[in-house]
């Protein structure tokens, strides 16, 4: 009998001491879960707030023409006779920097026609602000038909404007101004530069 007693004393203490350690253990785990939850809810002191990406913009509606970037191609240094309209006699022009030439559309999308001169392509703009202007020299190099400023009828295919920009190789994140004269405003688009 008295074997008993001291065996039931053991089996009291056992559940007593199992149960002690099962409140520690949730104590920890639900202490450590405020921690973390806390932790999660406030944001490290120093960290800067991320800057947000820009998106590139290929086309720019202003009023009713909108402008849709077709593509921008870079010759190098020498836009050669050979690739020109008069391949026999045109000679080579050269500079020290590159040739490129970009094309850009533009559509009517309103409801009346937009007339000739009312809208065009300008200067070429690169990520520190500097501005390059379309060569006139070049016209050898540019389509039969130069576009630029036609006249637009409502919702009719995007007619295409060609120039020809020398722009320094140093230039980078280059865009295109674009202007609708009538309104007098403006807009910039983002150039894909090809070889």
């Amino acid at each position: 009998m008295k074997n008993r007693k001291f065996y039931n004393l053991g089996q009291r203490g056992q559940a007593s001491r199992t149960l002690l350690i099962l409140a520690i253990i949730i104590l920890v785990a639900v202490v450590v879960s405020y921690l973390i939850i806390k932790v999660a809810e406030t944001p490290p002191k120093n960290q800067k707030p991320t800057p947000q990406v820009v998106q590139p913009v290929y086309e720019q509606t202003l009023n009713d023409v909108r402008f849709i970037f077709q593509e921008a191609r870079d010759y190098g240094n020498v836009l050669y006779g050979s690739q020109s309209k008069n391949p026999q006699w045109q000679e080579d022009l050269k500079t020290t920097e590159r040739f490129i030439r970009v094309v850009v559309a533009a559509q009517n999308k309103g409801k009346e026609n937009i007339k000739n001169g009312s809208w065009d392509i300008e200067n070429i703009v690169d990520s520190e602000g500097r501005n390059y202007v379309p060569l006139n020299n070049v016209s050898q190099w540019l389509p039969e038909e130069i576009l630029c400023g036609e006249l637009l009828k409502p919702e009719f295919a995007p007619t295409p404007c060609t120039k020809i920009y020398e722009v320094s190789k140093v230039s980078t994140g280059l865009k295109i101004r674009v202007k609708n004269t009538t309104k007098s405003s403006e807009a910039l688009i983002d150039l894909i530069v090809t070889n």
